[in-house]
């Protein structure tokens, strides 16, 4: 296991990677989010990780999973809508399995009680066209490829990230459940979910980040977000 300063590193490093991807990604977002929602979650994400890169001069004292809990607090007080507890509520609540420091068992832990945290505050499910779709087999990919594959932390994450990415595809021709898209009935078929999205973006920070601190190398030609866009 890395020391605490290259631990708080990452987690920095990770944390303005992703900032700065959802600036990037604010249109595509809203555009998404323009079909079957209130066309904000471009906006509200940008904002609320923008808020947390802007207090990383306050994290460096830090432990990890304090850079954690903070990161979700911050997300709360900045994101609006529904996505404010989602995201930031549920990364505040996961944090504490990051006390011991960030290894390959406590980061599935994290990623466990995480996806637990969002889908009893949304009350989403596999199938309800929400961040959901993507989140679940993320983490079920990322554990099992720890826990019984064996497969080192860079691998296993490689993998999440495109179980993420089929997840996306997933959203698209199924109907809405959940959240303002589920009263366009019908209508919400053929519109990919804006919540599953942002949530594969961030997981390539993720990765993109973890490449620079761990060993290992993933073949990655592009990135898998490139699949499920639309508008290229």
């Amino acid at each position: 296991m890395a020391d605490v300063d290259t631990q708080r590193e990452a987690v920095l490093a990770a944390l303005e990677n992703v900032a700065a991807r959802l600036s990037e990604e604010r249109k595509y977002l809203t555009d998404l989010d323009s079909a079957i929602g209130d066309a904000d979650h471009g906006a509200n994400m940008e904002r609320g990780f923008s808020k947390a890169a802007e207090k990383r001069d306050d994290f460096d004292e830090m432990d990890p999973h304090e850079v954690v809990k903070n990161v979700g607090t911050t997300l709360i007080s900045n994101v609006g809508g529904a996505s404010g507890p989602l995201y930031g509520g549920s990364i505040m609540f996961a944090s504490q399995e990051l006390d011991g420091g960030i290894t390959a068992e406590t980061s599935v832990a994290f990623a466990e009680a995480y996806l637990d945290k969002v889908k009893d505050r949304g009350g989403a499910q596999v199938g309800s066209k929400t961040m959901v779709d993507a989140l679940v087999p993320a983490v079920h990919t990322y554990k099992k490829s720890i826990e019984q594959d064996d497969l080192p932390p860079l691998e296993a994450l490689a993998k999440a990230v495109d179980a993420a990415k089929r997840g996306v595809q997933f959203t698209t021709p199924i109907k809405a459940m959940k959240g303002r898209a589920s009263f366009l009935d019908w209508r919400s078929v053929g519109h990919q979910d804006p919540g599953a999205t942002s949530t594969l973006f961030i997981m390539e920070e993720l990765l993109a980040t973890a490449e620079e601190y761990l060993e290992g190398d993933v073949e990655r030609d592009a990135r898998a977000s490139d699949a499920v866009r639309r508008d290229e």
